[in-house]
């Protein structure tokens, strides 16, 4: 067994672009708590916009700040059992060695969204990564409290895949949020990391067309091996047109929209068809313009938001698993811990990047 040290290596949030590689204690395992030494974390478009002090995260004149200080960052992570608290192992299905991953979310379990089932909206909402009761995966090793939701990988995946876990849920959730049908003309906007998640699981809703959305060619590429009929660059062609021309006049059934850019929820009111389903799923740096008329009284529109990966992770580890996706052309850019401001910066720009992977030293 692994011997555990008394000190880690670890990045610390201290506040919009304040962020601090520093050596932090290895808190043991409490009562059915999990204690892992981590794989891989990845860097999400929400960390880079909560550096980046999106007000989001840090709140402004309507709003509260979500995000607290004296936080390790990080949700999407895999990482290996190296203790267990008591009750741990029963409570959780796991034991010593195990490979495993946990929901971004760990729910309260007494709000009246945790009551309803609605665990994902939890009212205390704590995060891996954003709150200090749920510190993140920035770091050498990190704890699975007790109320987390926790998911072995099966023999024989590998291990580094597992950080796609969490982006790939979220992707599934959008998706489903779509209720997408047979006869569907399905579009995804915007093909970084999540859309790619997106495309290739509508893929496997089987809708009569796919068609995705983005400005990079490489990304377009990826998208028709994630499952895409068809790709379109918006920056090449008129993309409502086209859409239009595809379905006798009529526009899309569901647009489900991930870039992230204002751009893109015009153009999916546009090229969306009367009494279509509009999917939103990204975070916003800027507050975002629309006609609303176009959602109303023009086309009757149903708007669905998408948030986090409710009951997905299991569907994720499986897609992974049977080689659903090109893992490998998806996880473009590995950085050891201490180059996490670089790997930040390789994020925000997006141009060579789909998903950027943090590798604590000696990570197995």
């Amino acid at each position: 067994m692994t011997r555990i040290p008394d000190m880690m290596q670890a990045v610390v949030c201290h506040g919009p672009g304040d962020y601090r590689l520093e050596t932090r204690p290895v808190r043991q395992p409490g009562p059915g708590e999990v204690l892992v030494k981590v794989i891989a974390a990845g860097i999400c478009a929400g960390d880079v916009k909560c550096f980046q002090g999106t007000p989001m995260f840090w709140g402004d004149a309507n709003r509260k700040a979500y995000a607290e200080t004296d936080v390790i960052p990080g949700h999407e992570f895999v990482g290996r059992v190296v203790a267990l608290g008591e009750g741990a192992g029963a409570l959780h299905g796991l034991a010593l060695g195990d490979v495993a991953v946990s929901e971004q979310i760990v729910p309260c379990g007494e709000c009246r969204f945790c009551r309803e089932g609605n665990y994902w909206m939890c009212q205390p909402h704590d995060l891996y990564g954003f709150h200090r009761i749920t510190q993140g995966s920035w770091a050498e090793y990190m704890i699975y409290p007790a109320k987390s939701r926790n998911y072995r990988l099966p023999d024989g995946m590998n291990p580094r895949h597992g950080v796609f876990v969490e982006p790939l849920g979220c992707s599934i959730h959008a998706v489903n949020r779509g209720n997408i049908g047979f006869n569907d003309t399905v579009v995804i906007s915007g093909c970084g990391a999540l859309g790619l998640g997106m495309v290739a699981a509508a893929r496997m809703k089987n809708p009569a067309r796919l068609i995705a959305l983005d400005l990079n060619p490489h990304r377009l590429k990826l998208a028709k091996r994630c499952g895409a009929d068809m790709v379109m660059n918006p920056a090449e062609m008129d993309v409502v047109q086209a859409i239009r021309d595809l379905t006798d006049g009529y526009g899309c059934d569901v647009y489900i929209e991930a870039t992230g850019a204002g751009k893109s929820v015009e153009q999916g009111l546009l090229a969306i068809r009367k009494l279509g389903t509009f999917v939103e799923f990204s975070v916003f740096k800027d507050p975002v313009t629309v006609d609303w008329t176009i959602i109303g009284d023009s086309k009757e529109l149903n708007i669905h938001g998408a948030h986090l990966s409710p009951n997905t992770y299991p569907h994720a580890i499986r897609m992974i698993a049977e080689g659903r996706l090109p893992m490998e052309d998806i996880l473009t850019h590995t950085l050891p811990l201490a180059r996490f401001r670089e790997g930040i910066d390789i994020a925000a720009d997006g141009r060579s990047s789909l998903k950027v992977i943090l590798e604590p030293e000696g990570a197995a």
